[in-house]
């Protein structure tokens, strides 16, 4: 009896009916898997809704104030610089802080024969359906009322198309942005110059911000409407302005400024495109590494970094050893210091130096004002050391399921924070040292050195403390992928309100610090260094007491947390 034989069908045919709507399915159903026995997940996403919900009310009443005042003077000027910061929101903060939902990592597909058409226009629709992208719709809503209150419905309709376009140009530049970004960081060289440049950029954020503010403060508004103009024209602007150009009686402007948003669009497209393959099959190489002799000593000293030869040759040196050389190689660590080391400066030189009240004078140049006092000092080194040491809120999802070595070893669990404590300060104390100094020379002060140092030594060391039940008892899973800004899915929201959570009793706990300044006076000035790295040495090793007797208790679960799920 003669058994029919099939003919396999051909990739082309396998895919044939493989559409975006399958991949947003596909993204709803792993979150569903994610969420399910996983109460907090759920807390924390619905938390991030009604936190969303928020900025999307706020962002709507303040695109639709033109509108519901009825006043077309302002109403380019909104669109034009509130659309363009969006966008430019949109390509930064993933970069320097938020990340990217990776809940369908793009490396999932690439033993499947998807044309990468299908993949980017698959996982462009996968990422619409978040929690932001809807946010950011219903505040660009406004947009479409102020338009149809001073166009009618003819203008409504055009700026509805913009808005809906202009959503689609923010999502394909974050993930343009993130894919190129991690795809060039498998090469070494290339991670190092990158870090370098990403430090530089985020550097004139602040210095930008200070003189922006002090202009906004003395500006001429009336001279701002051509600048509007010419943002309007750009891809920044062309989307939010089309409606608003219709309104304002000129129909020519409204199709060309589509068009002009429709090209950025399939421009982004295809730079992600191109990036995304090449992430996919890890085409990043610098050629073959030369050969070089290691170190004498063998294996063990091969594992001791230069800067941590100091350590002992003992567990706890391995676990100092084996995190320091992590930070520095690990891109995603790496993204976190480099936040510290540019935030943690410029904030608190833009907040003691009075911020938007930096003038210009026609003479003298830029002026600064005598506001800063030993209070307010100590409240921006606060700041700075909550941050610097909230990088630590999430340490064993960095490592993954690579800490089963860990478990299996029997590390004990003091021993273990303890060695991640020293191995992170060996970077951000530096760091802190830099920040402490710097301040009050700008500020003129060099007496006030020991106010910044105690102050910063103190918030860090009982930060590291906070931090590290926050890791023991609140640590999420991150995706296995080369893109150092991307998350699971809800890991966006369960890191903002677990940074917020540990940001919050850190400063609370160095409030001391703050009392003792505004209080003690000029004999503070002396006290300051000894007493705040007394109290932060202290409450350091007092946490990783603590916590550590919980890690020893709760070592396969934390394992189970964050494993990521495959």
């Amino acid at each position: 009896m003669a058994v029919p034989v099939t003919t396999p069908a051909s990739p082309a045919a396998a895919t044939r009916g493989v559409s975006p709507r399958h991949f947003v399915r596909l993204k709803l159903r792993v979150m569903v898997n994610n969420f399910r026995g996983q109460s907090w997940r759920i807390a924390l996403y619905v938390v991030g809704v009604v936190v969303g919900l928020w900025f999307a009310g706020t962002g709507f009443f303040l695109f639709a104030a033109p509108g519901l005042a009825g006043e077309d003077r302002y109403a380019l000027m909104v669109a034009a610089f509130g659309g363009g910061l969006l966008l430019l929101g949109w390509l930064l903060l993933p970069l320097v802080f938020f990340g990217v939902d990776e809940t369908l990592d793009p490396a999932r597909f690439a033993l499947l024969p998807l044309p990468r058409r299908t993949l980017v226009t698959g996982l462009l629709a996968a990422a619409l359906v978040s929690v932001p992208a809807v946010a950011v719709l219903l505040a660009l809503a406004g947009l479409v009322f102020t338009a149809g209150a001073l166009g009618g419905w003819s203008a409504a309709v055009v700026e509805a198309i913009g808005v809906v376009a202009g959503l689609l140009l923010c999502v394909a530049a974050a993930r343009a942005v993130t894919s190129a970004f991690a795809a060039m960081l498998r090469s070494r060289r290339v991670r190092d110059l990158a870090a370098v440049l990403l430090a530089v950029a985020a550097a004139l954020l602040g210095p930008l911000q200070i003189f922006g503010l002090a202009a906004l403060r003395d500006a001429d508004w009336d001279r701002l409407d051509p600048v509007a103009e010419v943002v309007g024209w750009t891809p920044f602007g062309a989307p939010w302005t089309a409606g608003i150009d219709m309104a304002e009686g000129r129909v020519w402007a409204a199709p060309v400024k589509l068009l002009i948003t429709a090209l950025a669009l399939l421009a982004l497209l295809a730079w992600w495109s191109r990036s995304l393959e090449s992430a996919m099959i890890g085409a990043a190489s610098a050629g073959p590494a030369p050969a070089r002799r290691g170190p004498a000593g063998g294996a063990v000293a091969q594992l001791f970094p230069r800067w941590v030869g100091w350590a002992r040759r003992d567990r706890f040196g391995a676990l100092v050893a084996r995190e320091a050389r992590y930070w520095w190689r690990d891109a995603r660590r790496r993204a976190n210091l480099i936040t510290v080391a540019v935030v943690g400066l410029f904030v608190p030189v833009m907040v003691n130096l009075g911020g938007s009240n930096l003038a210009a004078d026609g003479t003298a140049g830029f002026t600064v004002p005598d506001t800063s006092s030993p209070v307010l000092v100590s409240l921006s080194m606060l700041f700075v050391g909550v941050l610097a040491s909230v990088t630590l809120a999430n340490q064993f999802g960095f490592d993954g399921s690579a800490y089963a070595a860990h478990l299996v070893a029997g590390v004990p669990g003091q021993q273990e924070l303890r060695a991640r404590m020293a191995a992170f300060s060996l970077y951000v104390l530096p760091m802190l040292a830099v920040v402490a100094v710097a301040l009050a020379v700008i500020l003129g002060r060099p007496g006030w050195i020991g106010v910044t140092a105690g102050s910063l030594l103190a918030t860090y060391g009982v930060g590291l403390a906070v931090n590290s039940f926050v890791s023991v008892l609140g640590a999420y899973a991150l995706p296995e992928t080369s893109n150092p800004f991307a998350l699971n899915s809800g890991a966006g929201v369960a890191k903002s309100f677990l940074t917020l959570l540990a940001m919050v009793g850190t400063a609370v706990a160095a409030v001391p610090m703050v009392v003792a300044a505004a209080l003690l006076g000029d004999v503070w000035h002396w006290l300051a260094l000894p007493v705040g790295a007394a109290y932060g040495v202290g409450a350091a090793l007092l946490g990783a007491y603590l916590a550590g007797d919980v890690l020893d208790r709760r070592q396969p679960e934390l394992l189970a947390t964050v494993t990521p799920r495959r």
